[in-house]
């Protein structure tokens, strides 16, 4: 294909399941909004977030490109801090729905 070897094929078709990945989190993110009525952001686009990015800055490391990797690697930060933010929230509406159960059943 288009006179490539094996090996850098690999890499373009490593490259471009990041991508699809990195722009499935939108897919992901509309089709929860549609059935929310809401504007909401899931796990799973925070999941395919990283996943995504991890790809393309491997990619991009392999590439040696700056730009694409300034552009990707602190991305995943961000993307891993939502989802410890998500799991926080979630712990604090379990503790807090517990103690309101407890407060009924006392």
């Amino acid at each position: 294909m288009w006179g490539l070897r094996t090996g850098e094929l690999l890499w373009i078709v490593f490259g471009m399941i990041g991508q699809l990945m990195f722009t499935g989190r939108f897919v992901v993110q509309w089709i929860a909004s549609e059935k929310a009525k809401r504007s909401i952001v899931t796990k799973s686009f925070w999941t395919f977030s990283i996943l995504g990015s991890a790809m393309l800055s491997i990619y991009a490391i392999y590439r040696r490109d700056p730009v694409f990797i300034v552009g990707q690697v602190p991305g995943i930060l961000i993307y891993c801090r939502n989802l410890v933010i998500m799991r926080n929230n979630e712990k604090s509406q379990a503790l807090q729905g517990e103690q309101q159960e407890e407060g009924v059943v006392q």
